[in-house]
């Protein structure tokens, strides 16, 4: 399903709202997703200087195991938000591409309810696990890192992703009722030949601006996220 569909009528006030919805809690997402980018390259250059001070100057960094694992999490989930409004995680393509129009919305529909109800019970797990860790003060062995902000942090991602996906039902069920009604915050199928171009406008863009936005990273509006 082409993403580049322009709408042929203006936008009802339900459609303003959905997509002020999904562009301003794409600022929150994007916002996460540059903290975990941040948190990745600060954990290269720990390991880095882990590696050579340990072996050059006998000076490894202290509880070096501790903060990996203090904040794993970080980088490995306030991410997942900004990665489902791109439409980033795995889904079955092959299969979805088989429908259209109404029957394509609605089997969309039934996913992300699914989905939410998955989401919403690892979150609720996710924050007992946080209580626990809390109450008995659960800490790494080396250099006693208290352990419940970095399991607190999982069922607050989990959160932000159930906001996203809710944002994403209630665009599902829109086109459900309208399938002619233009796409707003859902994550939309490629064909084999828009993601070629997508690369190739990739690639024309880092070549004349020094930038390679990627050809992923497409809304249900046609404009790049």
């Amino acid at each position: 399903m082409s993403s580049d569909r322009s709408p042929n009528r203006a936008r009802s006030p339900y459609a303003r709202l959905l997509g002020a919805a999904d562009e301003g809690f794409f600022r929150l997402e994007s916002g996460l997703n540059l903290i975990a980018a941040l948190v990745i390259l600060a954990v290269m250059f720990i390991g880095v200087f882990q590696v050579f001070g340990r072996k050059l100057i006998n000076l490894p960094v202290p509880g070096y195991v501790d903060v990996i694992e203090f904040v794993m999490t970080v980088f490995a989930f306030i991410s997942i938000a900004y990665t489902q409004r791109l439409g980033g995680h795995v889904r079955m393509e092959i299969i979805l591409k088989r429908f259209r129009g109404r029957t394509l919305w609605i089997v969309e529909s039934l996913g992300t309810l699914t989905v939410i109800g998955i989401v919403a019970i690892l979150a609720w797990f996710g924050y007992e696990h946080f209580l626990r860790a809390w109450t008995i003060g659960d800490s790494t062995i080396d250099i006693e890192i208290p352990l419940w902000p970095s399991k607190l942090l999982v069922p607050a991602a989990f959160a932000v992703l159930l906001v996203r996906l809710f944002i994403q039902l209630l665009g599902f069920l829109r086109l459900s009722a309208d399938p002619d009604a233009e796409p707003i915050g859902i994550p939309l199928i490629e064909t084999v030949d828009e993601q070629a171009q997508h690369e190739i406008e990739t690639g024309l863009a880092g070549e004349t601006d020094g930038s390679a936005p990627s050809g992923r990273d497409r809304t249900a509006d046609g404009k790049s996220g």
